[in-house]
């Protein structure tokens, strides 16, 4: 009888959590048994495990042969089992040295000629093998884990580990990023990111002062108007005025994107994410969900822009799905094996028609819709759901001679340079007043002492909050949004004039 144990992961939402692969090699029937919670993908590792030694050059033992994945109570998932099965097999049975699996993590999935692929999720089992102190092994061409202290290293087939007996050669190999090449993604990506620019849009010098309050304290804003009045094009510009990712931002925005099979090198260089998915868009496919269980759009969305472009479109169980995660920065998605927690901290952006034909108020062109149809049509977002965005502003049409102006507006440049030091103010109260948090996801407490409200500030407020009903959240995020506008004018103290601009942008509009 042999037995080995081979070290491996599965993910679990966005987290690998460790795997032991036990093999063991006995007398018995001839077969492969794969025991301990294994999905189907798991489950049909068992024929390509066994072709693609065979065709490695090795032989299949023929005896019993028993996997089994501890924890046996967690459910495995996904063909990164494949490569651990295939070593523990080949361990167990006397064909490799069971030295060459000591102190490694191993993922990676198998084809029927022992080539291995890459897999989903990348970044999370580098995290994961870091915790557990141990060198990750890829297949060549997975994603570079960007962690300092991580060993990566790449095996490009099965058949490598039989010819090293005889050519001699390594059979792991360091993974290696040259610098040119990480020069040349970023100078691409550098281009994409001024191909879009605040300057292109002439006029609209109220949407994008909205736009520059929402990218200095993370604040969600919608924007009503008719067709074609720029609502898309100044949304699709805000992550040229928004800062870059920090490092710990960039790795767990990169680890969401590497589970989901995204491209993460945009995320590695620096760049927010921006998510635009389109109106037909699922509960589970907006918040994540599904067997196993993936990040959805809002979890893709971490540490960007979500944009939801027409927002009165969108089923209704999708749109209430999100209120939760606008507010705690995550989702928590139960299943019958228990609870997964998705981080979704984005900044939400969303674009509506003010009515079915799109022209209520239009200077121009009249409406013909009836009341009822404004009245059923502006109700779709939910009043709950727009409670609980901090900006909403009117986008008028452009009249021809300021489209023609095209590339005489405010540029992103100078937008981006006010957000940041906007910021830096922001870090700089954080340090002053030790109970200042981040304006998102705080308690009311923190942000009302943040403000600094004077009698007249204060007594101004209340009068507002009386005369327009205010919720006491709508009253907090109006604190939030002019202590925002106080940043952005290097003011310590919450002014009434800051407090009258917060509150224009959100009781411009009845839409009950």
């Amino acid at each position: 009888m042999g037995r080995c144990s081979v070290m491996s992961a599965t993910l679990r939402g966005v987290e690998a959590i460790p795997v032991i692969v036990e093999v063991a090699v006995s007398s018995g029937l001839p077969g492969m048994t794969i025991v301990g919670m294994p999905d189907v993908a798991v489950s049909e590792a068992r024929e390509r495990v066994r072709t693609a030694i065979k065709s490695s050059g090795f032989t299949m033992p023929p005896d019993k042969i028993v996997v089994n994945l501890a924890p046996a109570a967690l459910r495995k998932s996904g063909t990164g089992l494949d490569l651990p099965i295939a070593l523990g097999v080949l361990a167990a049975s006397g064909q490799i040295d069971p030295a060459l699996i000591k102190g490694r993590l191993f993922v990676g999935e198998l084809s029927l000629e022992g080539d291995l692929r890459s897999v989903s999720g990348t970044l999370a089992f580098g995290i994961c093998a870091y915790s557990e102190h141990l060198e990750l092994v890829t297949p060549e061409g997975a994603e570079w884990v960007p962690i300092e202290g991580l060993e990566q290293v790449y095996l490009t087939s099965l058949s490598s580990l039989s010819n090293s007996k005889r050519t001699g050669e390594k059979i792991f190999k360091r993974r290696l990023i040259g610098s040119s090449q990480s020069t040349c993604m970023i100078t691409a990506n550098n281009s994409a990111e001024k191909a879009l620019d605040f300057k292109d849009i002439a006029g609209h010098d109220v949407a994008k002062r909205a736009l520059q309050i929402a990218a200095a304290g993370s604040h969600g804003i919608i924007m009503i108007g008719p067709p074609g009045s720029g609502k898309t094009m100044l949304a699709s510009r805000l992550g040229t005025i928004m800062p870059p990712l920090s490092s710990d931002e960039m790795l767990e925005t990169a680890v969401i994107h590497s589970v989901a099979g995204e491209d993460v090198q945009p995320i590695l260089d620096g760049q927010r994410p921006f998510r635009n998915p389109h109106h037909s868009i699922t509960l589970v496919g907006l918040v994540g969900g599904g067997t196993p269980v993936k990040p959805g759009e809002i979890s893709l969305a971490h540490n960007g822009v979500l944009f939801l472009d027409e927002i009165s479109e969108f089923k209704n169980p999708a749109l209430q799905g999100i209120r939760q995660p606008i507010e705690s920065g995550k989702i928590c998605i139960t299943r019958a094996e228990g609870n997964f927690v998705l981080p979704a901290k984005f900044l939400l952006v969303a674009a509506s028609n003010p009515c079915p034909c799109g022209f209520q108020g239009d200077d121009d062109k009249p409406c013909n819709c009836t009341i009822p149809q404004i009245k059923a049509y502006q109700a779709r977002i939910g009043g709950p759901l727009l409670d609980r965005i901090d900006l909403q502003l009117d986008v008028r049409r452009l009249n021809p001679s300021q489209v023609l102006a095209s590339g005489e507006g405010v540029s992103s440049h100078s937008l981006r340079q006010e957000v940041l030091k906007a910021r830096e103010f922001a870090q700089w109260r954080k340090k002053r007043d030790e109970d200042f948090c981040e304006l998102n996801h705080q308690n009311s407490k923190s942000v009302i002492e943040s403000c600094h409200l004077d009698t007249a500030a204060q007594t101004f407020l209340e009068t507002m909050a009386k005369v327009y009903y205010l919720s006491g959240r709508a009253i907090i995020h109006c604190l939030s949004v002019a202590r925002t506008i106080a940043d952005l004018g290097l003011a310590q103290a919450v002014s009434k004039a800051h407090l009258a601009e917060a509150l224009a942008f959100r009781l411009h509009r009845d839409v009950d």
